[in-house]
Parts: C-alpha cells; structure tokens; sequence
C-alpha cells in the first residue's frame, strides 16, 4: 500500500482526489483543453498509474470536474448572501458574487468545460447550478414581496449576464459593478420600502 499523508486511508483518498481535480482545474484554466493523464498526474506530484486510481478514464474525469465545478459556484454565491446584513443586501450579494466569480475566470472555466464535457453531466450539472443559484434569491425576493418571483429572479439574472459580458471583454469589476449597484439598489430600496408599508398596515388601521 502507498505510503499515506492523511490519519485514515479515505482522508488521504480525499485528499489526493482533492489534489487531482484542483490540478484539472488549472490545466483547464490554462488550456482550455481537457487535461491528459500525463499532465494531470505531474501537475499533481503524483505517477501517472495513480491517476487511474480516482478516474477509470478522461470522461470520468470530466464528470467529476463538473460535479465539483458547478457546485461551488452556487455554494460561493450562497454564502455571500447568507453574510449580507438584510433582505435588500442579500439580493446586491447574489449579483456582485456573481460577478466576481467572473472576473476570477470561473464563468470562462466552467464555459470551457461545457463545451469538453460529457454532454450529459453538463445539462445536468447546468441546470442543478441554474436552479441552485436562483433559489435563494427567489426566496429573499418573495420575502421582500415580490409578485412574480420566478420572472423578477430571471429578470435580476439577466442583469448578472450582461455584467458577466462586459467582464469577459475587459471591463474592471468595480466599474462595471458601480453601474450594477446604481441601476439595482433603487429596485431593491423600493421593495423594503413596499414591504416595511406592508407589514405596517395592520398596526395603523
């Protein structure tokens, strides 16, 4: 048995795999292209039979990318929301996350995987991170009063995918994000006023 760096055999199996897919990552970053074995295995620090240990083959690699991929995406977003002071900051959080994420390269990564990856696991793994995404911003918009939730949620995303656009060709983030903030925080202002009236009603009738 190889010689292990974690206290279990399943923490150094995690930890390797871990390795493994921050490695394809990079490669996939770098490239644009699915990563070899070969260079999977060096860029690792790992013999190349040991690849084979994690991933019967480069689709089950590329699999595992997008399970691993389009979940943090939505994890990432989730927390910055869960760390925004209120309902009307939660809503800024999911689209300033968003955007980011894009200028950290991820939304060009994840867009390169789509187009490598079995097509399957992408449809797949796209539209668990769609629905993922959207849920908590859904819920703080219904929250905040919203009539129609699954139109206004579309509406705020088209809003995160043209910012997204103007990243990829060059824009800087803050300026991008300073035209965001300027267009959506009347919108988001306008709702806690509506929904502070709202809750208010009853106790001045």
């Amino acid at each position: 048995m190889p010689r292990i760096s974690a206290p279990t055999v399943a923490e150094h199996r995690a930890a390797q795999q871990r390795a493994l897919l921050d490695a394809a990552r990079a490669i996939l970053a770098e490239t644009g292209r699915p990563p070899t074995f070969a260079a999977l295995a060096e860029r690792a620090g790992l013999a190349r039979p040991s690849v084979y240990q994690y991933f019967r083959s480069a689709e089950d690699l590329l699999r595992a990318m997008v399970e691993d991929i389009f979940p943090r995406w939505s994890a990432t977003v989730a927390q910055a929301m869960d760390e925004a002071p209120d309902d009307a900051a939660r809503v800024l959080a999911y689209i300033r996350a968003n955007l980011e994420l894009v200028a950290e390269g991820e939304h060009a990564l994840a867009t390169a995987l789509a187009s490598i990856g079995p097509a399957s696991a992408v449809a797949e793994g796209s539209r668990v991170m769609h629905d993922e995404l959207l849920q908590p911003l859904a819920d703080t918009l219904r929250v905040l009063g919203v009539r129609d939730v699954t139109r206004t949620s579309e509406l705020v995303n088209a809003v995160v995918n043209s910012g997204s656009r103007m990243i990829e060709s060059g824009a800087p983030l803050e300026q991008v994000w300073a035209s965001v903030e300027e267009l959506v925080t009347p919108f988001v202002e306008s709702l806690v006023l509506r929904s502070v009236g709202r809750v208010d009603e009853p106790l001045g009738a």
